[in-house]
């Protein structure tokens, strides 16, 4: 079997993935690439090693390329981390943890040397690029207010040759994102609506349905151009409200659904260091309010994470069905395929619903690629982030980074998953708080009137962030303190 080595440098360096009995004309340029963002995936896939969970397609995925086990991402909000994925940089201010920052600066520059995002740099390099559906905060790649008709500004004007999402039902991009199955949605009805919802409808009365189908539609298109192609797919699902058709949530009995392993604020913290789960509450019709003061009923527990999980199934579902469509149309043999979750999130966990904190659950995200050709088959253990995601791509596709970056290329990683020159340490940053991950710890530091301000968890002994060990560790904090402020960046005071 041809190494990983020999692939990565054929495609960096030819564009081509060419067999002895290969015809000249039946070879590809450059590699096409297929990238889909799921909102609010935390590694709850089978895959991962989640029984109870059903996910076969992407389960499948994974088996054919690389899962990456420790994958963190540098802001837990959805527009800030995607951000920092599309740029390969850490936050370098307090402006850079906001969902905002890519329509603050991106939308509004004029087109410089350096590329916006890696896309602008593929589109400059001879791909057609082409976004359907939630890449950057936005959820159809144009900056408007959730109340507001659509405007014509990109949130990236210079990386997209089309940007694209199939919102007539609800319509607009903001109303589909919060939409319910009768074409209403969570804005209009003054958030006068449940968490969830399950409909007896096909897959595509939701919007994460259309989008599967134009995405399918376009391949099509794209397959016709002959030229090298981008194609990012952005779905909504398991983002709130946890939304999917009926099917998937009967793929589960909710009375035996787990709950969240600890719920509660772990020993020798702050409240502080969490959230009273605003984002789930402002769901008006939900039967319980979660709070920091006590967790919900493990019954409204079970219903909630049971219509995440619906989601999952459901976009789990969906990328099946473009998968499918990859090997129909003959291009999975040249498309390198990434699913990347933009954060993490609290089912529960710490008591919080939702993500907003610099702890595991809000920060693990799921991470695959599969290369071309199905070569792969193997599990990373080692920590990365997902600003290591821009460098990956652009040796992959053979397209020179000429500008620093915070990330670093993975390929060596893929070629060798134990590799001890790899630095092993992911950084993350949220408003008056940024933490590293390292091999067996997480270290926090706080900038804020309350105390702690150093959190340390223990993985190896406490994969669920029960205690803060820091008071009893100071030698371990000392010596990861130094580590954690190569990643301040001029955020924090030192």
């Amino acid at each position: 079997m041809m190494q990983l080595k020999n692939i990565v440098g054929i495609i960096w360096l030819f564009s081509l993935i060419i067999s002895c009995n290969t015809k000249p004309e039946d070879t590809f340029q450059k590699p096409n690439v297929l990238f889909i963002a799921v909102d609010d995936l935390r590694t709850e896939l089978g895959c991962y090693g989640n029984e109870y969970i059903k996910s076969p397609n992407l389960d499948k995925l994974a088996s054919q390329g690389f899962l990456f086990n420790q994958h963190y991402v540098s802001v837990p909000t959805c527009g800030a981390s995607r951000h920092a994925m599309l740029t390969g940089q850490n936050p370098i201010s307090i402006a850079h943890t906001r969902n905002s920052i890519t329509a603050e600066t991106l939308s509004v520059q004029p087109e410089g040397e350096v590329p916006e995002t890696f896309i602008h740099q593929l589109k400059r390099n001879g791909y057609y690029t082409v976004g359907i559906g939630k890449i950057t905060h936005h959820p159809d790649g144009y900056v408007y207010g959730y109340l507001e008709e659509r405007s014509n500004q990109l949130e990236l004007p210079y990386s997209w040759n089309e940007m694209l999402l199939d919102d007539k039902k609800w319509g607009s991009g903001h109303n589909a994102f919060f939409g319910y199955a009768d074409g209403s949605n969570r804005n209009t009805l003054s958030k006068n609506v449940k968490p969830y919802e399950m409909a007896n409808v096909p897959d595509n009365a939701y919007p994460d349905g259309l989008t599967a189908n134009l995405a399918i539609k376009k391949l099509s298109e794209l397959k016709e151009k002959g030229q090298p192609f981008f194609l990012g797919v952005g779905f909504f699902k398991p983002h709130l409200p946890f939304t999917a058709p009926k099917k998937y949530w009967d793929m589960y009995n909710e009375a035996e659904l787990p709950i969240a392993p600890f719920a509660g604020i772990p020993e020798n913290s702050s409240k502080a260091s969490l959230h009273g789960s605003g984002e789930f509450n402002q769901y008006k019709l939900g039967e319980e309010k979660a709070s920091l003061n006590a967790p919900v009923s493990d019954e409204y527990a079970r219903k909630v994470r049971h219509g995440y999980f619906a989601c999952v199934s459901f976009i789990d579902a969906q990328i099946g069905k473009l998968m499918n469509e990859l090997e129909t149309l003959g291009l999975a043999e040249n498309t390198i395929v990434v699913v990347w979750g933009d954060h993490g999130w609290h089912l529960g966990d710490q008591m919080v619903w939702g993500k907003h904190t610099v702890f595991e659950r809000s920060l693990k995200s799921t991470f695959m690629i599969r290369l071309p050709k199905n070569k792969g088959g193997k599990t990373i253990n080692k920590i990365v982030s997902t600003t290591d995601i821009y460098p990956t791509l652009m040796e992959l596709c053979g397209t020179p980074v000429e500008h620093n970056i915070s990330g670093t290329s993975l390929t060596g990683l893929m070629e060798n998953p134990n590799d001890e020159s790899w630095r092993n340490t992911a950084y993350s940053y949220w408003k008056k708080g940024f933490s590293v991950r390292t091999e067996d710890y997480r270290l926090m530091k706080y900038f804020r009137k309350e105390e702690p301000a150093i959190e340390l968890y223990d993985h190896k002994n406490d994969p669920n962030e029960t205690i803060n060990i820091a008071a009893k560790n100071p030698e371990i904090v000392n010596k990861l303190l130094p580590i954690l402020e190569l990643g301040n960046n001029g955020l924090y005071e030192k």
